[in-house]
């Protein structure tokens, strides 16, 4: 399968499973901050800015980078 049509759809897959992991860690910072006191609540708010940076990273930054560098026409991969 082409280079060009094979990471598109593996983003399509990895859209799933990125959000699900996100989402339950999501969950888990919520009832740290529900249930725990100063220092536990404020690392529940910091897990969910993480989360949420590494989540528009994962999804939509590195699409960009990966246009960004399709549109240079590569001709192979260099590892």
């Amino acid at each position: 399968k082409p280079l060009a049509m094979a990471i598109p759809e593996a983003y399509d897959r990895a859209w799933s499973p990125i959000f699900d992991s996100n989402l339950t860690t999501w969950i888990a910072a919520l009832f740290l901050f529900q249930f725990g006191s100063g220092p536990v609540k404020g690392f529940a708010v910091t897990l969910t800015i993480g989360l949420l940076v590494g989540m528009f990273t994962s999804v939509f930054v590195t699409r960009a980078v990966y246009e960004s560098w399709l549109t240079s026409n590569p001709k192979e991969i260099s590892l």
